[in-house]
């Protein structure tokens, strides 16, 4: 289903950021003169992969001030989703409305039995539904393809590495750390790691992101057969985000890569730290697609 050998490239990152994380470790280890800093590292990997999978459904309901609704209430949300779904085989998320203006939505969750889809009232004033049913499934196939808890994972293990790279370089600077060590070009090292890991980290969570946004992209139009509604819909929330962006608080900006649009101004974003592909490129993959789709 993947034409874009999508699934390889995360794997692939996921072996680059977690490889970080175990550099950092040695870094550590040659800066304090412990090698058990590597085991240490390791292990905090694994606890906050654990600790992603239990709590990814919670962080962009909290952000987005996202309440769950009943089918006399989003009737609409609840006929397509329903649709989707049973299409897909899969059981039926919960679904939420954020009470903003600023047109988006998501899918959170680590599981297809875990999970639930929001949309906000904006976006539910801007798109006709034909183009509501492209975003939503676009969302529903981030759940089927487990991207929120991949999301989630990455941006656990790359706070993790900011954290401790920032640890070590205070140390640095208020003297601590080994530094009568018979290695000091090691230490250098070390230190150097500690500089250059978070940024590193920082780039290949992003890079997952925008990966899994194509991927939802495809999977998503190939679930609702109608790849145009999707790029329909995309031109839209890039214009509808541009009038009505969001402030790039803290949460919002942690849980910015489980949305459909970056939901703040593009000024805001560099290209390079931007958690999704551009619109343009994402657009013309749907179209491409359209042009040679067969329902498959």
């Amino acid at each position: 289903m993947h034409n874009h050998f999508n699934g390889l490239k995360t794997a692939g990152l996921f072996g680059l950021i977690f490889g970080l994380l175990l550099a950092l470790g040695w870094a550590a280890a040659v800066y304090f003169g412990n090698s058990t800093f590597i085991l240490v590292f390791a292990l905090i990997g694994v606890a906050m992969t654990f600790y992603s999978y239990w709590n990814s459904d919670k962080l962009a309901i909290k952000a987005m001030h996202a309440f769950p609704v009943s089918e006399t209430e989003a009737p609409g949300m609840y006929r397509i989703v329903r649709e989707l779904s049973t299409k897909a085989g899969q059981p039926m998320p919960r679904l939420y409305i954020s009470p903003t203006e600023a047109p988006n939505a998501f899918a959170t969750g680590r599981n297809p039995q875990n999970a639930a889809v929001c949309c906000t009232q904006g976006i539910l004033q801007l798109l006709d539904e034909r183009e509501l049913r492209g975003v939503l499934g676009h969302e529903l196939m981030h759940v089927y393809n487990r991207d929120i808890l991949t999301g989630s994972v990455a941006a656990a293990i790359a706070g993790v590495i900011s954290t401790v790279g920032q640890m070590l370089s205070f140390s640095a600077m208020f003297g601590g750390g080994n530094r009568d060590s018979n290695n000091p070009g090691g230490a250098i090292a070390g230190l150097a790691m500690a500089i250059i890991a978070p940024i590193g980290a920082m780039v290949i969570q992003l890079a997952i992101s925008r990966t899994r946004e194509y991927d939802a992209d495809e999977d998503g139009a190939t679930l609702t057969g109608d790849p145009l509604a999707l790029a329909s819909a995309l031109a839209k929330l890039e214009a509808g985000v541009s009038r009505a962006p969001l402030a790039p608080t803290k949460d919002l900006v942690n849980a910015s890569h489980m949305m459909i649009a970056n939901p703040f101004r593009a000024q805001d974003v560099s290209r390079l730290m931007a958690t999704h592909p551009p619109m343009a490129e994402r657009i013309a993959r749907l179209q491409a697609m359209a042009t040679g789709f067969r329902g498959y």
